[in-house]
C-alpha cells in the first residue's frame, strides 16, 4: 500500500538550454539544492504545455558548473539536440523523496492546509496555504481566503515551527498558528 500523495508526479526542474556542443544542458533544479537534483532517479521530460505526456529520460552525467547544474542526457549527443530540449521539464515520483524526520514537512505537504488561530478564546480559520515564499531567513506561508474564512485577506505568515506555526496536522488537513487576524 502506498501512502498518501506516493504516486504523485511532482516537477523537479526545468531545461534552460544547451551548455556547450557535447549535448549538455543546463537545468534549473527546483530541489532545495541543486546538487540533491542529481540524487533522484527515473526522470521523466515533459512540455511546460502539457505536463501529462512525459517520456522517460536517462541521466548519464551531472555536475555544478559555476552557481548552476548541468546534465548530460542519453541521446542527446550536440548542443543542437540540447537546445531542442529547452524549456522541457523533469518530473519524477514524490515517492522518490527522501523520507523526513518527525515534524519536517515538503512544501507539497502544506499547500492547500486550512490554517486556524484563536482570537480572544475563538478559534477562527484564517484561509488555506495556497504556496510558500523562500525569503532567506525563513519561508513564508502565503494564506489565501477560502470558503468559510475570517475574510477575504490574502495573509504572508512567517512558517516558524514552535513560534508562529504551533500545529501542523497534515492528516486533518489543517495548521494552527500563533497569528492575530490584523497583522
Amino acid at each position: 500500500m502506498t501512502a498518501p500523495g506516493e504516486d504523485q508526479w511532482l516537477c523537479v526542474g526545468r531545461i534552460g538550454g544547451a551548455h556547450g556542443i557535447k549535448g549538455w544542458v543546463r537545468v534549473h533544479a527546483f530541489t532545495d539544492t541543486p546538487e540533491s537534483f542529481l540524487d533522484l532517479q527515473h526522470w521523466h521530460l515533459a512540455s511546460g504545455q502539457d505536463s501529462t505526456v512525459r517520456t522517460p529520460v536517462d541521466v548519464i552525467d551531472g555536475r555544478m558548473q559555476g552557481k548552476g547544474l548541468v546534465v548530460r542526457l542519453a541521446g542527446i549527443e550536440d548542443r543542437t539536440a540540447a537546445e531542442g530540449l529547452r524549456g522541457q521539464e523533469f518530473w519524477v515520483r514524490a515517492s522518490q523523496l527522501p523520507a523526513l524526520e518527525e515534524g519536517e514537512y515538503y512544501w507539497r505537504d502544506l499547500e492547500g492546509l486550512q490554517v486556524f488561530t484563536e482570537v480572544d478564546g475563538t478559534t477562527v480559520l484564517l484561509g488555506t496555504v495556497d504556496h510558500l515564499l523562500e525569503t532567506g531567513a525563513n519561508d513564508v506561508l502565503v494564506v489565501a481566503p477560502c470558503d468559510g474564512s475570517l475574510d477575504k485577506r490574502e495573509r504572508l505568515i512567517p512558517y516558524l515551527p514552535g513560534d508562529v506555526v504551533i500545529a501542523v496536522e497534515p492528516a486533518q488537513q489543517r495548521m494552527r498558528v500563533l497569528w492575530h487576524p490584523d497583522d
